[in-house]
C-alpha cells in the first residue's frame, strides 16, 4: 500500500480513534483538576513533589501515568496500525514494538512541538508557582523525559489488553 492510503487508512481506523480520544482525555484530567483546584500541586499525584535539575518535574508520577497514554500510547497504536496498512498485513514481534516506538516519538515530537509553541505565547494559568503567575504550558527543559516515557508507553496497548482481558475472565463475560 503506498504511504498515503496507508495514512488514509489508519485515520479511517476505529482503534486510532480510540486511543487518540481516551489519551486526550486522560490527559486532560490533571489539567482539569488544576483549573478547577487553583493549584499546580494535585497531592497523590504530586511525587517527589520537587525537581530533580531541570529535567525530571515534581509531578513525575502524573507524568509516567499521562504519558503513557499521550502522546506516547496513543502515538505507539498509531504507528503499529500505520505500519499494518503500509504492509497489508499485521506487524508482529520486534516489528510491532519498533512500528510502535516510531508512532510514539512522531507524536510525542508533534505535541512536544505544540508545548514549544503554546509555552512562547506566556499565557499564564490561574495557578501560582512561588507566588507567581505560571505558563499553562510545559517548559521545554522537560522534554527529554517526554521522550524517554514514550519510548516505554509502547507497552501500554499491551498492558491495557492484559487488563481488559484479566477484567473480561474475571466477569464471565467478554468485553467488546
Amino acid at each position: 500500500m503506498k504511504l498515503g492510503s496507508a495514512a488514509v487508512a489508519t485515520l479511517r481506523s476505529k482503534r486510532f480513534w480510540i486511543w487518540q480520544l481516551w489519551g486526550i482525555i486522560i490527559y486532560g484530567i490533571p489539567v482539569a483538576i488544576r483549573l478547577a483546584t487553583g493549584s499546580v500541586e494535585i497531592p497523590f499525584l504530586n511525587f517527589p513533589g520537587f525537581w530533580i535539575g531541570h529535567y525530571i518535574p515534581g509531578n513525575m508520577l502524573e507524568k509516567v501515568l499521562v504519558n503513557s497514554f499521550f502522546p506516547g500510547g496513543a502515538g505507539g497504536v498509531a504507528g503499529e496500525l500505520f505500519f499494518s496498512n503500509y504492509k497489508d498485513k499485521a506487524v508482529v514481534g520486534k516489528s510491532k514494538y519498533l512500528s510502535r516506538l516510531g508512532g510514539a516519538l512522531i507524536q510525542t515530537g508533534l505535541w512536544s512541538a505544540f508545548q514549544l509553541w503554546g509555552f512562547s505565547l506566556m499565557i499564564l494559568g490561574p495557578w501560582s508557582i512561588g507566588g507567581e503567575w505560571g505558563n499553562i504550558f510545559e517548559h521545554y527543559l522537560v522534554f527529554p523525559f517526554n521522550f524517554t516515557l514514550a519510548a516505554f508507553s509502547i507497552f501500554t496497548p499491551d498492558i491495557v489488553n492484559i487488563a481488559k482481558s484479566t477484567l473480561s475472565k474475571a466477569y464471565h463475560k467478554p468485553i467488546e
